[in-house]
C-alpha cells in the first residue's frame, strides 16, 4: 500500500464530515487535506484507542519525533510520507502539527476545565490549529482568513463536545467547564453516570447558543475575496450545524446515544454549499 493509498483509507473509514467537503477539492488541494486530515486521526486514535495513558504518551511522544524527522526530510510513517511532499506548498510547519500532537496530550492530562478560556486553549490546539491549516489547503489569501478559521474549529469543536458528551463520560471526560455545570447545578456524576435532568437540557442548552454565535462569528469573518476558495470549511460548517440542530430538536438525548447524520445526508449538504452557496 502506498502512502497515498494509506491517507485515503485513513479518511475514507473514519466517515467524518471532513471527507465530504474533500470531495469537491482539485486533485493537489485533496491529497493534502486529505494527508492532513490523516495525521489527526492517527494522533486522535492514540488517545482514543490507548487505554493504558502512558503507552499512549510514549505514542504521542513518538509522533512529536516523527514529525520533527519528516520536515528534516526523514519521514517514516506512511502519514508523514504523503504529507511532506506537499507540505512547503501549502504552509504546513511543524508548529502546526507539534501543536495538535500537544492538544492531544492535553487529553491525557486533563479531564476537568474550569472555565470556557481554559477550555478555550485545549480547543486551540485540537481544533483552531487544525482550521487554520486547513484554511491554508483551502486556498487563503486574505491573512484575516486564519482568524475566521480558528473562530469556525472553535465552533466545530464545541459542537462535537455536545455531541460526544456520553461518549467523553464514559472515559471520565468532561469537556463542559465546572463553573457552567455549577451554574446549571448540573453534578458531575449525574453526567458520568448519564443521568439526564431538565438542568443538563439547560446546560446543554446554553452550550448549542454559544455553538451557533460562533459559526455566525465565522461567518462574519470570512472575507469574501475568500469565500469561494473557503467552501469546503461551508461544506463542512453546513453539515456540523445540522447536527447541532439534530440535537437540540432531540433535547439534548446525548448521553446515551451518539448522534449522527447519514452519509447521505452529509453529501446533500456539501453539495448545495457547493453549487447553490446555501448554507
Amino acid at each position: 500500500m502506498t502512502p497515498e493509498q494509506y491517507v485515503q483509507n485513513k479518511a475514507a473509514s473514519s466517515g467524518s464530515s471532513f471527507y465530504y467537503a474533500f470531495l469537491f477539492l482539485p486533485k493537489q488541494r485533496r491529497a493534502a487535506i486529505t494527508a492532513f486530515y490523516a495525521f489527526c486521526r492517527e494522533v486522535d486514535d492514540v488517545v482514543d484507542e490507548t487505554t493504558d495513558p502512558g503507552v499512549a504518551a510514549t505514542k504521542l511522544a513518538w509522533w512529536q519525533t516523527e514529525v520533527s524527522s519528516a520536515f528534516a526530510g526523514k519521514p517514516t510513517h506512511p502519514v508523514m510520507q504523503a504529507l511532506m511532499p506537499l507540505a512547503a506548498d501549502f504552509k504546513i510547519e511543524p508548529r502546526h502539527l507539534h501543536a495538535i500532537i500537544d492538544g492531544c496530550q492535553m487529553d491525557l492530562e486533563q479531564t476537568r476545565y474550569l472555565d470556557f478560556p481554559g477550555l478555550q486553549r485545549y480547543c486551540h490546539l485540537v481544533a483552531g490549529v487544525v482550521g487554520e491549516v486547513s484554511a491554508q489547503i483551502f486556498g487563503q489569501t486574505d491573512p484575516a482568513t486564519t482568524q475566521y478559521a480558528h473562530t469556525l474549529g472553535l465552533a466545530f469543536q464545541m459542537t462535537n463536545i455536545i455531541r460526544d458528551v456520553g461518549e467523553d463520560a464514559l472515559m471520565g471526560r468532561i469537556y463542559l467547564p465546572v463553573n457552567e455545570l455549577q451554574q446549571f447545578d448540573v453534578k458531575a456524576h449525574e453526567i458520568l453516570k448519564r443521568t439526564y435532568s431538565d438542568r443538563f437540557v439547560a446546560l446543554m442548552r446554553f452550550q448549542a447558543e454559544r455553538a451557533h454565535g460562533l459559526y455566525e462569528q465565522a461567518f462574519a469573518m470570512l472575507p469574501p475575496a475568500d469565500r469561494r476558495a473557503q467552501k469546503p470549511g461551508l461544506m463542512m460548517a453546513s453539515i456540523y450545524r445540522t447536527l447541532l440542530r439534530e440535537i437540540e430538536a432531540d433535547n439534548f438525548q446525548v448521553l446515551h446515544q451518539r448522534v449522527s447524520l447519514t452519509p447521505l445526508r452529509k453529501l446533500w449538504l456539501a453539495w448545495k454549499v457547493q453549487a447553490l452557496n446555501k448554507l
